[in-house]
């Protein structure tokens, strides 16, 4: 039953994409609109420094500034130095 309900799912997925697929045409990219001024294409330099490299840059500086900010208690933190295995309770 499982393997049906499995084909069936795929079936309607792959029928869906090749709709979606069908009905956008790619021939209305090369119209331009009014008002319309593309400017100069990026070298593969310039693609990978801000689509790769400036996203790394910026998640290492988020993380940094995090991690140097952070006010948490020590006792707080989830570490192997103070995980303690009796409680804390006092009754």
């Amino acid at each position: 039953m499982d393997k049906k309900n499995a084909l069936r799912a795929g079936t309607l997925a792959a029928g869906t994409t090749l709709m979606m697929l069908l009905m956008s045409s790619p021939a209305l990219a090369l119209t331009r609109d009014d008002g319309d001024d593309p400017g100069t294409g990026l070298s593969v330099i310039e693609t990978l420094g801000q689509f790769v490299v400036a996203p790394i840059v910026l998640f290492a500086v988020i993380a940094g500034l995090v991690m140097v900010l952070d006010k948490s208690h020590e006792k707080h933190r989830v570490t192997s130095r103070n995980v303690a295995t009796k409680a804390d309770v006092k009754a």
